[in-house]
């Protein structure tokens, strides 16, 4: 029993190293609660330990606990994604006022961000559906806590109570979801379910009610419409660090987690199809119901966000709206989609969380996130306004940026799968991003400030390093991407749907 446990830890290495890393930020944190270099820099160690230890990983294609975690190169793919999006939030907190401002608290505030990553970490190699949900819950009642840090700010405790009553009624949904199927199938295995409905003795619209029940959970965690309801509160109380933390590795962990249940559970594997194609078992309308959830998402994201003010509100409908042209990648149902969806993924970590390091730098100077305090910043702040506008072009994907690189891929991919009209709508949702995202260049560049202020912008050594390890990424892979591809499409490859 002993070399068993022994034998099931060594596959989660990387998770247990980032536990141990939490277990003494906490510890270091009650030695000394004034100074937070010393949390700091142990949650940057236990980081780079834990991706150290996922590098051992590699080529790995194994279940842990009796097949309720899943060691594979899917997983890793994603768990690099969430510890490195967590590196750089890490980064950005050390120089976000906000965060500074809550004098006392930043033990904790770190502990929240490791905890959150552990528990995203969990949710891409869960392969059971109690796991699942454990996962999730970990990660989720940690982001309630983390978004209502900053107790100074108004709207702060506002944002946190509206993530937990609307987390709380999805995951609520989503349980009962898992205990019909569970009911239906006597078991919460995602293979072992798969086996049951191919069996074909399943009830038919108890299985399509559990299923759309699931997909409640899995809707408001990837920010889509309608389970979207949260995202503009949360993010714009949440301190800037929490929110793009949330946008990034928050959205990946729940992509990750909805298409290993798709493709596991779900997945016909007797169908005739060609290699990397999925189907779904008949009596599941699942890809007309990603269908709609893609087209809805990604459309009302980009139109609300025509409205917005708020830089960071503006950044908030436009993560709804990438989750939509995620969703598109995942309705391909095949290993085309999941791969341009992975790539995806890659770039929007670069591009998302460099413009809100720029957001947080601006407001910290400015202590505003109005759109029309921009103006003139392209005079007063040339580089993170040079750095902006790549990474709002990047988002609207466009080339010769990373973002035109994801967007390619998932219309390739749907073009692939004949569903030309489906891509056409996203190509015309991106024309309509662009709107929104040049407004806040036209700012920077082509207006003046009706009364200027003589705001000087100082950026230390470390903030222009930070900004630069995000913006050349997000211009390299645009012009580079064989190998990102590459490992991406071998991650789906040997992912084991079929």
């Amino acid at each position: 029993m002993a070399d068993l446990i022994l034998n099931n830890l060594s596959l989660i290495l990387p998770e247990t190293v980032l536990t141990v890393t939490v277990m003494l930020v906490v510890l270091a944190h009650l030695f000394d609660r004034r100074d937070d270099t010393v949390v700091h820099y142990l949650s940057l160690l236990g980081l780079l330990g834990a991706m150290y230890a996922l590098t051992g990983k590699m080529g790995e294609n194994l279940s842990a606990f009796n097949g309720m975690l899943a060691v594979d190169p899917f997983s890793l793919f994603f768990k690099l994604v969430i510890l490195l999006s967590t590196v750089v939030v890490v980064l950005m907190s050390r120089h976000s006022a906000e965060v500074r401002a809550e004098r006392g608290l930043q033990g904790e505030y770190y502990f929240l961000l490791l905890s959150m990553a552990l528990g995203m970490m969990f949710m891409v190699g869960a392969s059971n559906l109690l796991m699942m949900y454990l996962a999730l819950e970990m990660t989720s009642l940690t982001s309630y806590v983390a978004a209502g840090f900053t107790r100074k700010a108004k709207d702060s405790a506002e944002a946190s109570l509206k993530y937990l009553l609307y987390g709380a009624f999805s995951s609520g949904v989503m349980l009962y979801g898992i205990s019909i199927l569970y009911g239906l199938t006597g078991t919460l295995h995602l293979a072992g379910i798969n086996q049951a409905l191919m069996q074909g003795s399943v009830n038919g619209l108890g299985l399509a009610v559990s299923s759309l029940l699931i997909m409640v959970g899995f809707g408001y965690k990837i920010s889509a419409v309608p389970f979207h309801y949260w995202t503009p509160d949360v993010y714009e109380g949440a301190p800037v660090t929490v929110t793009a933390f949330l946008s990034v590795a928050s959205k990946a962990a729940g992509f990750a987690m909805m298409m290993r249940a798709f493709a596991v559970m779900f997945t016909d594997t007797a169908a005739q199809l060609p290699a990397g194609a999925w189907a779904f078992v008949q009596g599941i309308p699942l890809q007309h119901v990603l269908v709609v959830l893609a087209v809805a998402t990604m459309t009302l994201g980009n139109l609300v966000a025509l409205w917005q003010d708020n830089v960071k509100r503006m950044l908030a409908y436009s993560s709804i709206a990438q989750a939509g042209y995620m969703l598109l990648g995942v309705l391909v149902l095949g290993h085309d989609g999941a791969a341009a969806v992975m790539v995806y993924f890659a770039v929007y970590l670069f591009m998302n969380l460099g413009a809100f390091l720029v957001v947080m730098l601006v407001a910290n100077t400015i202590g505003s996130e109005h759109v029309d305090d921009y103006k003139g910043l392209g005079k007063k702040a040339p580089l993170l306004s040079v750095a902006m506008a790549v990474f709002l072009v990047s988002l609207t994907g466009l080339p010769p940026t990373a973002g035109f690189i994801g967007k390619w891929m998932i219309f390739l991919s749907l073009i692939n799968a004949k569903m030309v009209g489906v891509a056409v709508i996203g190509v015309i949702n991106s024309v309509v991003s662009l709107y929104y995202y040049v407004r806040v260049i036209r700012n920077m560049f082509l207006r003046e400030q009706e009364k200027p202020t003589g705001t000087v912008f100082r950026l230390p050594a470390a903030q222009v390093i930070l900004l630069l390890s995000l913006l050349i990424p997000t211009l390299y892979f645009g012009l580079f991407f064989n190998e990102l591809v590459e490992f991406a499409q071998y991650s789906v490859t040997m992912f084991g749907v079929r």
